[in-house]
C-alpha cells in the first residue's frame, strides 16, 4: 500500500497543473470541509464534495494548488503546506495578493482519504493542529 505522502503526490501533482477532476483517491465517505476562505462549507460524499469545490474554483481562473511541504502529524494525517495561485473571475486579481499561504489537512485510512480540511488561512490550519 502507498504511504499517505505517496497518496497526497498523486492528488497535489494534479492539483498542481489544474486538474481537480480526480476522485479515486478518495473514500466513499469522504467529507471536504472549506474552513475558509470566501467560500466555507461542509460536504459528504463525492457528489456533494464535488459541488462544494466547485463552488469554490468558480471564482477563479487557472487556479492551482502547489505543495511546500508534507508534514506527517500521525498515522492517519497529514499536513500539506500549499501556495495557491490563479486569477480572481471578477477582479482579474491574482490569488497571491488576496490570500497568504494556505493548508490542508489530509486524513487517510486504507490508502484512501477520508476527509480534507481547506483552509485559505496557514496559521488558522496550524492552530487547529496545535502547532
Amino acid at each position: 500500500m502507498d504511504s499517505n505522502i505517496e497518496i497526497a503526490e498523486r492528488i497535489y501533482d494534479a492539483w498542481g497543473q489544474g486538474d481537480f477532476s480526480g476522485s479515486d483517491w478518495a473514500a466513499p465517505e469522504f467529507e471536504l470541509v472549506a474552513v475558509d476562505g470566501p467560500t466555507t462549507g461542509h460536504a459528504v460524499g463525492m457528489d456533494a464534495a464535488a459541488k462544494l469545490w466547485s463552488e469554490v474554483l468558480s471564482a477563479w481562473e487557472d487556479f492551482r494548488t502547489l505543495v511546500e511541504e508534507f508534514v506527517p502529524i500521525n498515522d492517519d494525517c497529514l499536513l500539506v503546506l500549499t501556495t495557491n495561485s490563479g486569477r480572481g473571475k471578477s477582479s482579474g486579481m491574482n490569488v497571491g495578493t488576496i490570500t497568504g499561504k494556505g493548508a490542508n489537512v489530509l486524513y487517510i485510512r486504507n490508502g484512501k482519504v477520508t476527509k480534507l480540511l481547506a483552509y485559505w488561512d496557514r496559521e488558522a490550519a496550524l492552530a487547529d493542529l496545535g502547532r
